[in-house]
């Protein structure tokens, strides 16, 4: 059982504990039951299952609702420790109809968010361009005014949900202005003529992924997401939301694997004693420990202060996912060295986590950028 004493720090209220307890067992209860074999249905089986059991309400705000970043987190760290591709269907969820949530029309909103927060339908987050990964500015995709609505023209790719969601978050240049500034975003129904996919990604954790072609794609002006040239406004707001909630993601990977590095080193002999009465070890464990819980204290301040009122928390919310991802991804790695052989054994759960955790060191910024978002709220105070 992992360590649940982090549920009484002051960043959490009483319904905060009380959703991750009842998670937590629903988790553990009802996930063991869901076929992997098949990716894709089992992130269809996944979202309907989250929307059935009344987690995906928490996943989109609608009317005068208000996201709780702190509850969006608990969930994510809590179905990561149980089962990545469950934390994964839930984020994309949210990710997925985020701006809805927060720019939304009612209509667009009435429209999406009951369905995707019941598990009857499936959103992604369609920003990432052959060119421009994390320089979002140098998008090229085109959305051209015609009539009341608009042509959207270009390729997305490395799309979550690629292939298997019924509605996309799109972003595309409408050229208010060069760079940031002449992007604004669409909702874009999947099965809207022109909108193709092109190819299926396949990557060593097993995620539906997908690059997107859309070729003279009509959507009327009811589509536009917020202001026009709003939308790297929009996608960073969006960000600023759920960056956080990565990081939490990891800290589920980590909190999974100092419990199964605790379980074996507990239960390895060697030479009549047991792995965790060496010295070594026990500096293992302690090392994988302090990163667990300085990652938590990162994660958690960046949920509570936009919860209570921050308008942005890009520096708090870049950091929690700088230090949990990488910190996650050592903590794992030491999981994987204390179990030996075996950590490398395909189906073992320390080499499930070691495949999972590398990703999130990279999508949704990379390392390297969160440094650079870092240094650059530092330096200008």
């Amino acid at each position: 059982m992992s360590d649940r004493s982090f549920l009484s720090w002051p960043f959490f209220e009483p319904r905060h504990r009380e959703l991750a307890e009842a998670l937590d067992l629903w988790a553990g209860s009802a996930l063991g039951a869901v076929d992997h074999a098949d990716t894709d249905q089992a992130c269809r089986a996944l979202v309907a299952m989250l929307g059935a059991g009344g987690w995906l309400r928490h996943s989109g705000a609608q009317g005068d609702e208000v996201l709780d970043v702190r509850m969006l987190c608990l969930i994510r760290e809590t179905l990561a420790r149980h089962d990545g591709l469950a934390d994964f269907s839930f984020a994309m969820q949210g990710l997925g109809t985020g701006a809805i949530s927060l720019f939304g029309t009612s209509e667009q909103q009435a429209e999406w968010l009951p369905k995707t927060r019941t598990g009857t339908a499936i959103s992604a987050f369609a920003l990432t361009e052959p060119q421009s990964g994390s320089d979002v500015a140098n998008a090229t995709m085109t959305a051209q005014a015609e009539g009341n609505g608009f042509v959207l023209d270009g390729r997305k790719t490395w799309i979550s949900n690629g292939g298997i969601a019924d509605v996309y978050t799109v972003f595309a240049r409408t050229g208010e202005a060069p760079g940031a500034k002449g992007l604004s975003a669409f909702v874009v129904p999947a099965n809207t003529p022109g909108l193709k996919v092109e190819e299926r990604l396949e990557v060593m954790a097993p995620h539906p992924l997908a690059c997107l072609h859309f070729d003279q794609v009509k959507v009327p002006g009811s589509a536009l997401l917020g202001q026009a040239g709003k939308g790297f406004a929009i996608a960073m707001s969006v960000l600023d939301v759920f960056r956080a909630t990565v990081g939490a993601a990891a800290l589920g990977f980590a909190r999974r694997a100092l419990d199964e590095a605790c379980a074996r080193v507990k239960a390895r002999h060697v030479q009549g004693a047991a792995l965790a009465e060496l010295q070594m070890v026990q500096g293992h464990i302690a090392d994988m420990a302090v990163d667990i819980d300085a990652s938590a204290l990162l994660i958690y301040r960046a949920a509570w202060a936009k919860d209570t009122g921050a308008p942005r928390v890009t520096r708090e919310a870049a950091m929690a996912k700088l230090f949990a991802t990488d910190r996650a991804q050592q903590v794992i790695d030491k999981a994987v060295q204390l179990h030996g052989g075996d950590g490398v054994r395909y189906g073992e759960t320390v080499e499930r986590l070691y495949r999972e955790i590398r990703a999130l060191r990279i999508y949704e910024g990379a390392s390297d950028v969160q440094r650079v978002i870092i240094a650059r709220q530092t330096l200008g105070g």
